[in-house]
Parts: C-alpha cells; sequence; structure tokens
C-alpha cells in the first residue's frame, strides 16, 4: 500500500519520477489562460480568510458541495466564512476520485505546507493556520503568485476594459508578466438586443467610433484590439457552443446590424451569419498584429434557468454540450488560411468524443511557417483531471506531435489553483516514463527531460511573444 500525495504522487516508475523531479518541476509557469483579476493583482490583496482565497468563485467546488446537500447559504450566501469551509470539508472527503481531491490537498501542502487530510475534524485547525498565514506578505496576491514561480498571466478581458490594473501593475515593476486577453463574446452577442445595444454604446464611448454599421463596429474594434496591442496583449479568446456552416458575408452582416439596431431581432440564420461574420473579420485583425487566438468550443452554459436567474451566469451550472464542431470550424479554418490571414490558434474541446478530431484538425493547417503554429488546447474545464489530460496528450500524441505542445494553463479565477500545473507535468512525465519501461521510447533521459521541459515552459515561451 502506498501513501498518499507523497513525493512520487502519480509517478508510477523509475523514469517518470527522474523526469518530473529533475526536469519538469523546477520549470517557470507561463498561464497564458485564466480568469484571475487585475485588480486583486494590482492592489496586491490580502484574503481575509481560507474560505475568500478558496470558495470565492470556484464553480468546481460550488458544484460538489450542491451534489453534497450543502444549502446555498454556506456556498455564494450570507453564512459566516468560518461556517462555509466547515461545509467545504465536510465535503470533501466524499469528493474521493474527483479531481477536487487531489487538488484539495496539494493545495495545501503547496501554499501553506498543511499535510493534514481535510475533514471535518481537521477543519477548525486548518482553517485557522491557513487563514493566519494568508495575512502574511508572502501570501498576498503577488506573494501567491511568486511562491508557485509563476512567470506570466495573461487575464481575460472584454474589450472595453480600460486596462488600469495591467497598467499599474506595469508601472509599479511587477516582475511577473500581468497581461490582457481579448475577449470579445460581446461583440457578437446579439440575441439580446437590448443588452447588445447597451454594450455598442459603452463601445463607441472607448473607442471614440459611433458604431451605426458593420464598418464602425469593426473600426472599433480594430481600436481595441491596438489598444489591448499597446498594453501587452498578444492573445485573444472566444467562448462558443460552436461555431456555424452557413454562407456569411459583410453585407449580410451589415444589413443584419442595422435591422437589430432598429430595434428588430435578427432570425436564427441571421443571427448565425453575423457571428461568423464578426469572428472571421476579427481573426484576420490578429493575424496583422502577430497574435494567437483561442476557441473554447463545447459548453452549454446556464442549464440551470431557476439558479440562473438567483445567482446569475458562471455559478457552476454548465456542462458538456454535444455540438457539432469539425464541419463548420473546417470552413472557417479554411477560409482564412486561403488568404493567408490565418493565426496562430489554439483549439479546446469540452466534449471528450471531439479529442481525436481537434488533433487532427490542427495538422490541416500548420503549414510550416512556425511550429506548432496550430494548437490543440490542454485539457479544459471538466476535462482537466487525471484521465482527461491523459487522453488529450494521446489524442495529440498519436495524431499529432506532443513535442510542440504549449502546456497547461489553470483557468482558473482562483489564486490557489497553481498546483493544476504540478498535476498536469506529474501525468506527462508519467506518461513518457512508462512508455520507456515499456520499451516503446529510448531510455535517454537528456532527449526526453529537453522534451518535458519545452512542453512544460518553453515551447509556449517562444510560441506567444511575451518577451518580445
Amino acid at each position: 500500500m502506498k501513501d498518499f500525495l507523497t513525493e512520487d504522487f502519480l509517478l508510477q516508475n523509475d523514469t517518470a519520477k527522474k523526469l518530473y523531479h529533475e526536469f519538469a518541476s523546477k520549470m517557470p509557469i507561463i498561464d497564458y489562460h485564466c480568469h484571475l483579476s487585475p485588480k486583486d493583482i494590482a492592489e496586491d490583496r490580502v484574503f481575509k480568510s481560507i474560505t475568500e482565497a478558496w470558495l470565492e468563485g470556484d464553480h468546481y467546488k460550488w458544484r460538489a458541495m450542491r451534489t453534497n446537500g450543502v444549502d446555498e447559504e454556506y456556498i455564494t450566501g450570507s453564512k459566516p466564512d468560518k461556517e462555509k469551509f466547515v461545509k467545504w470539508a465536510e465535503t470533501v472527503p466524499d469528493t474521493l476520485r474527483n479531481p477536487l481531491y487531489h487538488w484539495t490537498h496539494l493545495e495545501l501542502r503547496r501554499y501553506f505546507d498543511i499535510p493534514d487530510i481535510l475533514n471535518p475534524k481537521t477543519a477548525e485547525s486548518i482553517y485557522n493556520e491557513s487563514s493566519e498565514k494568508l495575512k502574511s506578505t508572502p501570501f498576498t496576491c503577488r506573494g501567491l503568485l511568486r511562491k508557485m514561480n509563476v512567470e506570466v498571466v495573461c487575464s481575460t478581458d472584454d474589450p472595453i476594459d480600460d486596462l488600469k490594473y495591467h497598467k499599474q501593475v506595469k508601472n509599479e515593476g511587477f516582475e511577473i508578466k500581468i497581461l490582457p486577453t481579448f475577449r470579445p463574446d460581446k461583440l457578437y452577442a446579439v440575441e439580446n438586443i437590448n443588452a447588445y445595444t447597451a454594450y455598442l454604446k459603452n463601445l463607441s464611448e472607448v473607442s471614440g467610433v459611433e458604431v451605426v454599421n458593420l464598418e464602425t463596429l469593426l473600426q472599433a474594434a480594430q481600436t481595441r484590439v491596438e489598444y489591448f496591442h499597446e498594453n501587452g496583449g498578444r492573445l485573444s479568446d472566444h467562448g462558443l457552443e460552436q461555431l456555424y456552416d452557413v454562407d456569411y458575408s459583410a453585407e449580410q452582416a451589415d444589413a443584419s446590424l442595422k435591422k437589430l439596431l432598429s430595434g428588430s431581432e435578427l432570425s436564427l440564420e441571421e443571427t448565425q451569419q453575423f457571428k461568423m461574420t464578426v469572428l472571421f473579420e476579427l481573426s484576420k485583425m490578429y493575424h496583422a498584429k502577430g497574435w494567437t487566438q483561442q476557441y473554447h468550443l463545447g459548453a452549454i452554459r446556464n442549464n440551470n434557468h431557476r439558479m440562473m436567474g438567483i445567482l446569475g451566469p458562471d455559478t457552476g451550472f454548465d456542462s458538456i454540450g454535444d455540438f457539432s464542431q469539425v464541419k463548420a470550424l473546417s470552413k472557417f479554418l479554411n477560409a482564412l488560411d486561403s488568404t493567408d490571414q490565418l493565426a496562430k490558434t489554439i483549439l479546446y474541446n469540452l466534449n471528450p468524443a471531439d479529442n481525436e478530431a481537434m488533433a487532427t484538425m490542427i495538422g490541416n493547417f500548420n503549414d510550416g511557417s512556425i511550429p506548432g503554429k496550430l494548437q490543440y488546447g490542454s485539457a479544459w474545464w471538466f476535462l482537466d483531471q487525471k484521465d482527461g489530460m491523459e487522453k488529450q496528450i494521446n489524442a495529440l500524441s498519436n495524431m499529432g506531435m506532443l513535442s510542440r505542445f504549449v502546456g497547461m494553463l489553470t483557468d482558473s479565477r482562483s489564486f490557489l489553483s497553481y498546483p493544476r500545473h504540478e498535476y498536469f507535468r506529474r501525468i506527462l512525465c508519467n506518461l513518457i516514463g512508462t512508455d520507456v519501461e515499456n520499451g516503446e521510447l529510448p531510455n535517454d533521459l537528456e532527449w526526453l527531460g529537453a522534451q518535458v521541459q519545452n512542453i512544460c515552459y518553453y515551447n509556449a515561451r517562444n510560441y506567444f511573444g511575451f518577451y518580445e
């Protein structure tokens, strides 16, 4: 019987242990996609308790607590922090075989040096010790990033954001790069007329371009792309159920926008055509700036309308969708590639049924211009656990080139989520080490160690252009 969470956690053979401890573990972290608060970093927030740092905004934990019968007052409600934490401690033992069980104990050990198992008996002592540590300088938001050897953080930001906190961090000389990512989902969210027209008014104000038609919408968007670029932005990100297999044109989109601005709703076909037109034009802007575009595809969001009305979006009521992905994605990428305006692209799928399809799609548009121009993105959201990571790594290895992969990200709102990179690195090293032990790869640690370090760090460093 093996002990739990030892230094060789998830490492099942000697080669895996050497690859992790001698090569992977010391690599810095480039977190090229997350949802951390730039405001918290700029103000170097001090968390009042482990509850604030751990449970605030973490819908992974919220879903588990609800499943365990915890009342919402102890999750997103007004109960005291300590009582909320105790409810989480009561839930943790019942998360066995869920990644939350591993993440919880990795985070307690890596940040707070607490080796105890979290359960109702240990809840009070762990709450007191971790909360007290969070009040000291090494545990402020900036200190937590330093503790995990983070080198770059890319937040997720709306085009109308003024990026004042990114500027503040840079002007203060903080050694970790805090960079914006252009997330333009609201630029084409035309389903709600009132919300969309209100957004366009804000866009007009910040861009200095009055949006009255498609041409001015794209001019305003270009202005914001330039603004993000001036402030270190080198990525865009798009959260979509799917791309659409429809014919689209600027003329159609212009007519649709004018129709919408006159107060008339768009048909389903008009909505899809408009979205695809705007995405297409944005993608050409990204290519011109040398950016990387990211597409997170396949989530079906806000399924519980009753709870949506009470708590709002992004509160733990999303799941894997079964949308058709491949044909429309191929059509979209091909249209951009036909004029050599396809930017560096990362594709993420949420439905594991799409793994091999995504892994093969990238090979269609890797044109030799740069290594790994198109990427099959890391296991995302419901898939960023041991089984999901292994399947993503295996699909990429079988269908493409794992050696060119830009590696893991956190996709988290919590400053305590960085052990997910350790989790990924251990899984990666174990898979490669197992191949060596099985005689499927040469026992050449220098070569394999370099490959591991590339996947964990150097590929991302060279790919995104953050250091130019």
